[in-house]
This record gives C-alpha cells, sequence and structure tokens, in this order.
C-alpha cells in the first residue's frame, strides 16, 4: 500500500452520506475516486470549449468536404498510433501520458496564434486542420483516461464505480459547453484555445495525484511505475489475434458508422437553419449541453443499477436497440424534431451507459492490450467507422437518394450491432471468471 493510501486507511476516511447514496463506493476507493473525477472532468472541459468550434470550423469548410476530412482523420489516427505505441513501450504510465498530454497542449497554443494572425481566407483552410486535429485529439486523450482507470480499478470496482467515473466526464462536457455557449459570440476563438490548454494540465496534475495511490488498488502492485514494454505495432497485431478484441472493434465500428450517419443529418440542418458562423457555433454547444445534462442525470442514478441488475451484455444492448427503433422513425418521419430528440437520446445514452460499461470490456485484458490495444481500437477503428459512413453518406448523395436511405440501412446495422453486443457481455463474464479464479489459485 502506498503511503498515501495508507494514511487514508489509518485515518478512517469515510464516504460521505450523498456519495453512498449515488454509488456504492467503498472508503479506500474515494480518493482514487476524486482524481480519476477531477483527472477526466478536466479533460471533456477542454474538448467541449473547443468541439463547437471544429463544428462550426467544419461546416464553414463546406458539408461536401466533410467525408475529406474524416478520411484526413483516419489517416492521422494511424501515423499517430505508432509513436504513441513506441512511448507505451518505452516509458512507464506517469511519464508517457503527460508527454502526450503537453503535446496536445503545445498544438492548441500553435493553433491559437495561427487563428488570432490569420484572415478569412486562411481560417477556412486552419480551419480544416484544426477540425482533424481535433477529432484526432478527443479520441486519443479520452482513450489514455479510460486505459488508466482500467489498468487501476478492476471488473467488479468497474461496474460499480465507471458509471460514476463517466459523470466526471459529463460534469466537464457541461461545463466545457456552457462556457462556449455563453462566450461564443463575444470572446475571439484564440482566446477560448488558451483556456482548453490550460485544462489538459489539469488533468495532467489529476493523473499524477491518481498514480501515487494507484498501487493500493491494483491487482498488480508497482506495474504502473514500469514500462510496458512489447512492440510499438502491438496494439494492431494482438487486435488481430484476438476474437475477443475483433468483437470489441465491431461494437464500436457500427456505433460509429451509425454515430456519423447522424451527424451529417443534423450539420445538414444546421446549416439550412442558422445562417451566420456565431448561431450555428451556439446551437451545436446547445445540443451538447442538453446532451450532457441527461447524461449526468442517468450515470449519477441509474448507470450502476442498471448493470448490476441487467450485466454487461443487456446493459450494451441497450443504445443499439435505441437505434434500431431511433433510425426506423427517422426513415418514416425525418423531421428536425425526430432529429434533434433521437440525437440527445443516443448520444445520452452512449455516454451514460455505453461507454463506461464497454470500459469494462477491457478489465480482464493484460496491461498491454489496455493501452496499445485499446488504443488502436478507440482511434484507428473508431474513426474507419467514421470515414466508412462519411463515404456511405457521399455515395447516397452520388446516387440521387435522400438521407432516409441511411436512415434504413442503419436500422440492420443496428440491430447486428446488438447481437455483438449481448455476445461481448457473455465472453467477458467468463473471461473475468476464469481471471479471479487464477487469481484465487495463486493466493
Amino acid at each position: 500500500m502506498t503511503p498515501d493510501a495508507a494514511q487514508a486507511a489509518q485515518a478512517g476516511v469515510k464516504v460521505p452520506a450523498w456519495l453512498r447514496r449515488l454509488t456504492d463506493v467503498r472508503p479506500e476507493e474515494v480518493p482514487a475516486l476524486g482524481w480519476a473525477w477531477l483527472y477526466i472532468f478536466a479533460l471533456l472541459s477542454s474538448y467541449y470549449v473547443m468541439r463547437p468550434i471544429r463544428d462550426q470550423m467544419g461546416l464553414a469548410g463546406g458539408l461536401e468536404n466533410l467525408p475529406w476530412l474524416f478520411t484526413a482523420t483516419l489517416i492521422g489516427m494511424l501515423v499517430l498510433n505508432v509513436p504513441f505505441g513506441w512511448l507505451v513501450r518505452q516509458l512507464p504510465r506517469a511519464r508517457f501520458i503527460p508527454i502526450t498530454y503537453r503535446f496536445f497542449a503545445a498544438n492548441i497554443l500553435v493553433f491559437a496564434v495561427v487563428l488570432y494572425r490569420s484572415g478569412p481566407d486562411e481560417a477556412v483552410w486552419i480551419g480544416r486542420v484544426f477540425f482533424v486535429w481535433l477529432s484526432i485529439f478527443n479520441l486519443f486523450v479520452v482513450s489514455i483516461f479510460w486505459a488508466t482507470i482500467v489498468d487501476v480499478f478492476n471488473t467488479e470496482q468497474g461496474k460499480r464505480l465507471f458509471g460514476f467515473i463517466a459523470a466526471g466526464a459529463t460534469l466537464g462536457a457541461i461545463t466545457g459547453s456552457a462556457v462556449t455557449a455563453v462566450l461564443a459570440r463575444d470572446v475571439p476563438i484564440p482566446f477560448l484555445l488558451l483556456a482548453a490548454a490550460a485544462l489538459l494540465e489539469v488533468a495532467v496534475i489529476s493523473l499524477r495525484g491518481l498514480s501515487r495511490i494507484s498501487d493500493a488498488l491494483s491487482r498488480e502492485p508497482g506495474a504502473a511505475a514500469q514500462a510496458i514494454g512489447g512492440s510499438p505495432f502491438a496494439g494492431i497485431s494482438r487486435v488481430l489475434g484476438s476474437p475477443y478484441l475483433l468483437g470489441i472493434c465491431l461494437f464500436l465500428l457500427l456505433f460509429s458508422i451509425t454515430s456519423t450517419f447522424l451527424y451529417f443529418e443534423q450539420a445538414g440542418i444546421a446549416k439550412r437553419s442558422f445562417p451566420d458562423r456565431g448561431s450555428q457555433t451556439a446551437f451545436f454547444a446547445s445540443v451538447d449541453l442538453a446532451v450532457n445534462v441527461l447524461t449526468l442525470g442517468i450515470q449519477l442514478f441509474l448507470t450502476g443499477r442498471i448493470v448490476r441488475r441487467l450485466g454487461v451484455g443487456l446493459t450494451l444492448a441497450i443504445l443499439p436497440l435505441v437505434s434500431a427503433l431511433g433510425f426506423g422513425l427517422l426513415a418514416v418521419a425525418p423531421t428536425i424534431a425526430s432529429v434533434v430528440v433521437f440525437g440527445v437520446l443516443r448520444r445520452a445514452g452512449n455516454f451514460a451507459i455505453a461507454r463506461p460499461v464497454r470500459e469494462v470490456l477491457f478489465t480482464v485484458l493484460p496491461r498491454e492490450d489496455r493501452y496499445k490495444a485499446k488504443a488502436f481500437i478507440d482511434t484507428v477503428v473508431y474513426r474507419l467507422g467514421d470515414q466508412v459512413g462519411a463515404w456511405s453518406y457521399g455515395l447516397v448523395g452520388w446516387l440521387g437518394m435522400s438521407a432516409t436511405a441511411l436512415s434504413v440501412l442503419a436500422v440492420p446495422l443496428s440491430l447486428a450491432w446488438l447481437v455483438n453486443g449481448l455476445w461481448l457481455g457473455r465472453r467477458q463474464d467468463s473471461m473475468a471468471d476464469a481471471r479471479e479464479r487464477q487469481e484465487a489459485g495463486n493466493g
């Protein structure tokens, strides 16, 4: 047990009454839970300050160019996974994660300076680069966070705590969205970017606080101070050699494809409905705010209870079922109200239920897979789904078909996704049982 954890135990850390009502946390887990909350709060605040800016810049560059931006994002993901794999191989967690976050913070500062000095013509091209960069940034920094959390907490803790930890992400997203929604019309974009960079440094501080006490909870004490080793390309090779990891890839791929279908529909409506950039940015921020308020309520009061009652497999099946019903509604009644309501419910269901439960799937894997394979799945596979969805949208337009065709196609995809989620839940349960038996035997 680390000195911080030992001091907490000796001091008789108690779980506050309000926290006991929200989640089944044990006294020894409270410090780690607090650092994890601050960590993800800072990351998501940073991202959601920048997300409406990205969406507005994507529209300014032309809706017809979005498929090309998704292609560039996929290429960027593939390129960035190699140096990240090398960092994971060479350095312990407490070193390679701050290096990664500070690299992205330096990028933000560069964008702030360039946008401050650019004119309207240059801003369009800078906006396209920023769109690609932020799409890469979001997946990488959040994937690293969850890899760290999976490294600290086990399966049983994940079922109890991951939904509540995800509420920290939602609170950060609400804060970032609210800041941009209020200030977007009056505060220049470069100053909003400076705030986003500062929040990344808060995430680094939080990681260090979590690292100091992680050994007390880890099933592999001392592992966090060691480099993981292995090949920089292990993220790809280990995914291709594991049916379980391939199943997770399929789950994320189907989610991403259907999300992109919905994203293009929302983007097209926003461009037709709001004439100026400030109004478009405020619209995207307001939608984000609605999603995150609903998500927070589910995470605080329902997620843990749902997982304990239904188990991993049935919980993973909830979002695909909602998606099948929602796309069926869009196919019949493709109205702005349908798009907004379905989009809010779907995104809230992902953030509040599917995402934290999906992270439980990684708790039964070796450390190398938690960082390398997970990073590859969360970035390259996710953006591959975006790519398929984006070019499907372009193909439908080229064939002269309406957006309703994508909604019709999304229904069977969502049903296949539902079956995949049920299989993953059963497989995770069996792997968790086998791991517990092995650890009991070693003990």
